[in-house]
């Protein structure tokens, strides 16, 4: 049986409608997630570009919509399959491009790098006694900070631990294998936001007694439009299909 089709029988029997992420769950679909490889969903030529350093963004901008600057090189999304409990797709990221600041609300995500290099930094928001005003920047914490090669382990962020805001920058060509559970869906509130860093720099009272928050590693964030540069286009998947059309 083809891997990405255990990966999906996997999450099928893992995820459901509703009802909330356990811990065996994630390590049932982690344990098939370690058998992936490029070649498994068709980028076994691509994943060998990049290993001979023959991968390059090949021109891949456009211009932007004023006309004067530049699209960075465009992302590929290749969809593999979408339901109510869980979605999988690869984003293919050329050298340089980057997929800006964005949350996962209420979501747990599992992301596997399947080849080449990437810069990720990730965030958590701090939960402080007042109720938070979307319409201001709130501080949060930085989860991660660090380059990534594959092959590496599989990264888990959940609704509001891991990381659930991040942001990508490609070093070489890179892919990422996405599992999203439950998947965006506007009519259900888990709506993808944008965020940049805030001009604030004080720190949120009562910090001092959150143990597990570095003063240090405080930023503010503020939601923004997305990035009128930022542009992902369907990619064509492949690798084997996980479900009879």
């Amino acid at each position: 049986m083809p891997v990405v089709k255990k990966i999906y029988n996997a999450c099928k029997e893992s995820f459901k409608p509703n009802v909330p992420v356990s811990e065996e769950a994630i390590e049932k679909v982690l344990a098939v997630l370690d058998e992936l490889k490029p070649a498994n969903v068709g980028l076994e030529q691509e994943a060998q570009m990049v290993l001979k350093g023959k991968a390059s963004a090949n021109g891949n901008s456009k211009k932007g919509r004023n006309g004067s600057g530049q699209y960075p090189p465009l992302i590929k999304y290749l969809h593999i399959h979408e339901c109510e409990s869980f979605s999988i797709g690869i984003f293919c990221m050329p050298p340089s491009s980057i997929i800006p600041l964005h949350n996962h609300p209420g979501m747990t995500v599992l992301s596997k790098l399947l080849y080449g290099s990437l810069h990720v930094k990730s965030y958590d928001w701090i939960d402080l006694p007042e109720p938070a005003d979307p319409t201001q920047a709130r501080p949060a914490k930085l989860v991660r900070d660090c380059e990534m090669t594959a092959p590496c382990g599989t990264t888990v962020l959940f609704p509001t631990r891991g990381g659930n805001m991040h942001c990508f920058k490609a070093i070489t060509a890179c892919a990422i294998f996405d599992i999203l559970t439950p998947p965006y869906s506007s009519e259900d509130g888990r709506h993808c936001s944008y965020f940049r860093k805030s001009a604030r720099r004080d720190l949120p009272d009562g910090i001092d007694q959150l143990e597990e928050v570095d003063p240090n590693e405080v930023v503010w964030l503020e939601e923004i439009q997305p990035p009128e540069n930022f542009m992902v286009v369907r990619g064509e998947y492949k690798g084997p299909l996980v479900k009879k059309v």
